[in-house]
């Protein structure tokens, strides 16, 4: 079901109806019948207007359906009238992505974060999931104690929503402590919009086995690999939770701490499907999620994937256009396509060299572990060996050197001596 605002371009529209039946069909859902309607302003009653409701509870009967779905936002209020207008369950949106969310999450702590967003979400309407649950009861006899369970229900909700929020804050710490324990390591966050090919890209860059499925919402938890991008470098790399338009603000705020781990990165990869027809719209929500995070100040490589998808012609005109029109660095690739990685690889690397600082270093030629950490952890661009000292001249970031400059006999050279 659908009312998109009269201005909309059609094929968007249709775009938003298909990504509907997308999400139901994710959520295990079938679907059976579409109404559509245009309108310049929601009804306060119903978000429809009365004749259209008539027309939607015809449907629901000649269907037999037993759920409507709203691409928008309802208000507690228009969810409970509808449902009393069409005779069965009412959801909007944000309630799919919520069920979606709590089928999806596999971790404790992404449980916890879909269970606090929908307890947020469900509270102003309780009320109305009460009124449910009596009309299948029969409602005889449910009224006086369903107003008091309501109000019991009212009461733990909030003692359980405080108590999500006092577990999840011990988490996050938990986070910043292991995070803290990587400092000095270069670390690169995926972004994008749901099912660009985040975690593909990340299994193809890694080698590791993550979970792939071509799925709206596949993966929810955030997870972590080490990359080799040659040459000595490596980065390591955070998938995080997909984004999608009208993401529940509930559940953004919700998973936070989780894309804390993109906050703390070097370099957002915002991973976007080059082959999809709505591709630049699907770019805005990106970033308006970015933004709504505080994220949007951070460095950005725009990573078109899925170009395998594209004719050369196609291609080309991509290519074109984002030089023309993106600021910000973008590459090309596919992750289905291995020779198509070293484009990544490049870009990864040269903004890790923008990092570290160029020095030269005397080491005694007995301390082996001080001249493995400037090859492990740095960049050696000229090395000299006379009189029990290796001189190294390389790039290393600010936490390594500082770490080699504290070691007996590890001495900086400046240029000239």
């Amino acid at each position: 079901m659908a009312a998109p605002p009269r201005d909309l371009d059609p094929r968007i529209a249709e775009e938003h109806l298909e990504e509907l039946a997308r999400l139901t069909d994710t959520a295990g859902g079938r679907v059976v019948a579409v109404v559509r309607q245009r309108i310049d302003s929601p009804s306060p009653k119903m978000y429809i207007g009365e004749g259209k409701a008539d027309e939607l509870r015809t449907v629901v009967e000649s269907s037999e359906a037993d759920l409507v779905i709203f691409d928008e936002e309802l208000s507690p209020a228009q969810g409970k009238n509808l449902e009393q207008h069409a005779g069965v369950r009412v959801m909007d949106r944000p309630e799919l992505i919520l069920d979606i969310f709590a089928t999806r999450a596999r971790s404790r702590e992404s449980r916890m974060q879909v269970e606090l967003a929908q307890l947020q979400y469900l509270l102003p309407r309780l009320k109305r999931m009460w009124n449910h649950l009596s009309r299948i009861r029969g409602g005889i006899g449910l009224r006086g104690p369903g107003e008091t369970q309501l109000e019991t229900d009212r009461r733990l909700i909030g003692t359980r929503i405080a108590d999500l929020r006092r577990k999840l804050r011990d988490v996050a710490r938990a986070r910043e402590i292991q995070r803290h324990s990587r400092q000095g390591e270069f670390r690169a966050a995926l972004v994008g919009y749901t099912n660009a090919g985040k975690s593909s890209l990340l299994q193809a860059l890694s080698g590791a086995d993550v979970f792939v499925e071509d799925r709206l919402f596949a993966t929810l938890d955030s997870m972590t690999r080490s990359v080799d991008l040659g040459d000595g470098y490596s980065v390591l790399v955070t998938d995080t939770v997909g984004f999608i338009r009208k993401l529940p603000h509930h559940l953004v705020a919700s998973f936070r701490s989780t894309l804390e781990e993109a906050r703390e990165a070097d370099v957002l990869l915002h991973v976007i499907d080059a082959s999809h027809p709505d591709r630049e719209e699907q770019e805005e929500v990106v970033a308006d999620v970015l933004e709504e995070l505080e994220l949007d100040d951070r460095p950005q490589v725009l990573v078109f994937n899925k170009i395998d998808r594209l004719t050369h012609d196609e291609e080309a005109a991509l290519r074109d256009r984002v030089r023309a029109f993106r600021p910000v660095p973008a590459v090309f690739l596919s992750a289905h396509q291995p020779e198509t990685l070293p484009r990544l690889h490049e870009a990864l690397k040269a903004r890790i060299r923008a990092q570290l600082e160029e020095v030269t270093l005397r080491i005694p030629a007995s301390d082996g572990k001080s001249l493995a950490a400037v090859y492990d952890d740095g960049e050696v661009l000229h090395r000299h060996d006379a009189n029990g000292q290796v001189t190294v001249r390389g790039r290393l970031s600010g936490p390594v050197l500082g770490r080699l400059l504290k070691r007996p006999g590890v001495e900086r050279v400046e240029a000239g001596t």
